[in-house]
């Protein structure tokens, strides 16, 4: 396994950035390189953003900057990728259809893709006074549990919420399962990666030992970590909006459950998790961190940063690797997958 120095904090200064950038869509497919490293197909479908080096692979070796010819990062120099489960909707005569992903708020004319934050402290805090270290190359965590299908199983994997839209704006209330009520604007996925790093490991064989969430309270409340975690890094996290809408108005199960369902079959929501591998160019992403900004300004003057625009962002893409229908009405889930309404 690879590892890193001892990720140490720097000397404060009066603020640091918390960034806001959103990454179109690069590929929708059933490769998992965290999880399923090499596996064609993976087991279950996912929508990946970010840089186009991405493949079945990702050996942590690989430089994802010099070997990726474009990314779908609204920052130039990410290559990083990041990567989240398929919603599906459920209809009544038991068949699959994907729910495609749109831009957040902001960024509307997006092909699709997810709204990325990194933070050092509460979003709405423009201090943002605990400066850090950004990852190593090398660097990657998964968040979540596929298997959770209760609220007890999923509350071990803090922060991973659901926002039932009623506008374009919603962000609250946010719940843990699947919203039972049609969303005007769709449904906003968040998923908040834990924020102590135990200070040795670029990884984990469960990509997770090597993160933790704070010992107690959570990030926003400044919750300390623990001891076997001791460094305090910044938050990743993802929002994803989903077109739920284009469903209303078809009939929903009688007994007032979800008719989402994601990619691995879960039907209660409590199995949504993301994944993370580092790839930013060179310093680019130190440069964010330590930048006295907030996410209203990009960051791209206060770092030096170049910005893409949403064309060029939508210009990169990846052809399928996985040659199979995920897009239409399917009489199954792509991997075969069973729906699991869980246990109660």
């Amino acid at each position: 396994m690879r590892r890193a120095g001892v990720l140490t904090l720097l000397l404060a200064v009066p603020s640091s950035a918390v960034v806001r950038f959103h990454c179109s869509q690069l590929v929708v497919e059933r490769l998992d390189p965290l999880v399923n490293p090499g596996s064609i197909p993976s087991s279950h479908v996912h929508q990946i953003v970010g840089g186009n080096a991405f493949n079945a692979t990702m050996d942590p070796s690989r430089d994802l900057p010099a070997e990726s010819s474009c990314t779908t990062c609204q920052f130039s120099d990410d290559f990083s990728n990041y990567w989240t489960a398929v919603m599906y909707f459920r209809a009544q005569n038991g068949s699959y259809k994907r729910v495609p992903q749109l831009g957040n708020n902001q960024f509307e004319t997006a092909r699709g893709g997810l709204t990325i934050y990194y933070m050092q402290d509460a979003i709405y805090d423009r201090g943002q006074k605990s400066k850090v270290q950004a990852f190593k190359p090398g660097f990657r965590m998964f968040v979540g549990d596929i298997a959770a299908r209760t609220l007890t199983e999923a509350a071990r994997s803090r922060q991973l919420t659901y926002v039932c839209m009623d506008t374009w704006t919603s962000r609250a209330p946010e719940t843990m399962a699947f919203p039972t009520r049609r969303c005007p604007e769709g449904i906003m996925t968040s998923l908040r990666f834990p924020t102590c790093w135990d200070g040795k490991n670029l990884d984990s064989p469960d990509h997770a030992s090597h993160m933790s969430y704070p010992e107690t309270g959570t990030f926003e409340s400044g919750g300390p970590c623990p001891a076997s975690h001791p460094v305090r890094v910044g938050q990743v996290m993802y929002e994803v909006v989903w077109d739920t809408k284009q469903f209303n108005d078809l009939e929903w199960p009688a007994d007032g459950s979800s008719p989402f369902v994601w990619s691995f079959g879960d039907a209660t929501g409590f199995g949504t998790h993301g994944d993370y591998v580092f790839g930013w160019k060179g310093d680019a992403l130190q440069r964010i961190l330590d930048a006295p900004c907030w996410f209203d300004t990009n960051c791209a003057k206060e770092s030096n940063s170049t910005l893409q625009s949403v064309e060029a962002m939508n210009s990169c893409s990846q052809e399928r690797v996985v040659d199979e229908d995920i897009d239409g009405w399917l009489d199954v889930l792509p991997g075969g997958f069973h729906v699991d309404h869980g246990r109660g």
